[in-house]
């Protein structure tokens, strides 16, 4: 369905509601997924620089973007899958997996079993655009940008109550956080085997089977409106992930601040993005529409990357960090759901499951590229940070946005007409 057809009967008109017991129940699914990946991502580093494995930055930097990779590689792939043979099955096989990519990493005495139990973690990543296409089978079009908005409230609460479980657990052993995040998917596949319904319609699972044969996981990308899409989302997620790579070093060099109390600012920031995608954004999109608030979103980023370097303890301080920091989430939070309920619109029905996965597949890469063009601007020649590569590297970021955002107007300017038809 492109996004400039007539759009269906509203919920109310069909006497549908939004928080239907399959919406809550894949809510809590990627809220839990989501909570055991956040507990990763503080102690990982930390867990490769152990005695144990006395791992360089550079292979840590690799360790960190394997997953990403792996992710890049499958989404698309169990994506179609769950076109073909249903969402719940093929959650239920992700979360098993993450499980078990979670216990290899915790159990690992070698760096290269570390490596292999991220790559296994990164293979069954898959689980997200899965669940994204559940979400856009269980919601009508009219409340696809609020269903959407809800999966991106699960972000954020999983990055603020991960990384803060990561820290309390880690008192009891570095490995411990692995264990429990295994444990959190272990459960979490369990839920889903005996409570979580199929979403799968079954005219439209045999319409995927005929397609799979022929159809590659890229054939999406052919529809005009849906590349265009996917390619600000990724323009999007590579700055971000250019942003959030740099963002400790930078707090650390320019305002001395430690692990604490960045863990504090990911949690402002955190809140924030609950707040404006689980709350704000479902109410601006039914007064605006998703594509408006992408524009707003890009533009907001753009602004707020450029000014990031300019604040420090003299300039600001503590106040204009947040507000810079405060500033990107929210544009992330217009920007991130409006783009996703953009490009299931623009999908059939039956290829919800490969439209989501080639856009995880996109912001997969982007994760992987974004870490390494940060650790190339944000090092000099000593191979340390300096005023003048703060400044390049969040411009660069900002630079990307700008990109985004002019490539959302023009999506903008040639659906304007359309889009008020929906």
């Amino acid at each position: 369905m492109s996004v400039d057809e007539p759009t269906e009967k509203t919920g109310k008109q069909r006497g549908e509601k939004f928080f239907t017991t399959p919406l809550l129940l894949v809510f809590i699914t990627v809220l839990i997924d989501l909570i055991g990946f956040g507990i990763v991502i503080p102690i990982l580093p930390l867990y490769a620089q152990s005695e144990l494995f006395h791992a360089s930055p550079l292979w840590i930097g690799l360790l960190t973007s394997i997953f990403s990779w792996m992710q890049f590689i499958f989404s698309p792939i169990l994506g179609q899958l769950s076109d073909k043979y249903g969402r719940r099955p093929i959650l239920f096989i992700a979360l098993l997996g993450s499980a078990l990519g979670y216990f290899v990493v915790g159990a690992g005495t070698t760096f290269a079993v570390i490596f292999l139990g991220r790559m296994i973690s990164g293979i069954m990543g898959g689980s997200i655009s899965t669940a994204q296409a559940y979400i856009a089978d269980v919601t009508t079009k009219e409340n696809r940008a609020k269903g959407m908005g809800l999966f991106g409230a699960a972000f954020g609460i999983g990055f603020i109550l991960g990384p803060a479980l990561a820290g309390v657990l880690s008192k009891y052993g570095i490995a411990v956080p692995f264990y429990f995040a295994a444990g959190l998917s272990l459960a979490n596949a369990i839920a889903v085997y005996f409570f979580l319904p199929e979403s799968l319609k079954p005219a439209l699972e045999q319409k995927a089977q005929r397609q799979g044969k022929i159809a590659a996981a890229l054939e999406t990308l052919r529809e005009p409106h849906f590349a265009t899409i996917a390619a600000v989302y990724f323009l999007l997620i590579t700055a971000f992930s250019i942003m959030t790579t740099a963002y400790v070093l930078f707090t650390s060099f320019v305002f001395g601040y430690n692990a604490e109390q960045n863990g504090y600012l990911f949690a402002f920031v955190g809140i924030i993005s609950v707040v404006m995608q689980g709350v704000v954004f479902g109410f601006a999109a039914k007064q605006f529409g998703e594509s408006r608030l992408a524009v707003v979103g890009c533009i907001v980023m753009t602004l707020s990357l450029f000014a990031t370097p300019f604040s420090s303890p003299a300039f600001g301080g503590l106040a204009g960090l947040l507000l810079v920091s405060g500033m990107v989430a929210v544009g992330n939070a217009f920007a991130t759901p409006s783009l996703t309920s953009l490009a299931s619109k623009n999908a059939a029905a039956h290829e919800q499951g490969r439209a989501m996965g080639v856009m995880q597949s996109g912001a997969s890469l982007a994760r992987a590229i974004g870490p390494m063009i940060c650790g190339v601007l944000l090092n000099n020649s000593a191979n340390a940070i300096d005023t003048s590569t703060v400044y390049r590297t969040y411009w660069a970021a900002a630079g990307l946005m700008f990109i985004a955002f002019l490539t959302a107007l023009f999506f903008l300017k040639n659906i304007r007409t359309a889009e008020a038809t929906m």
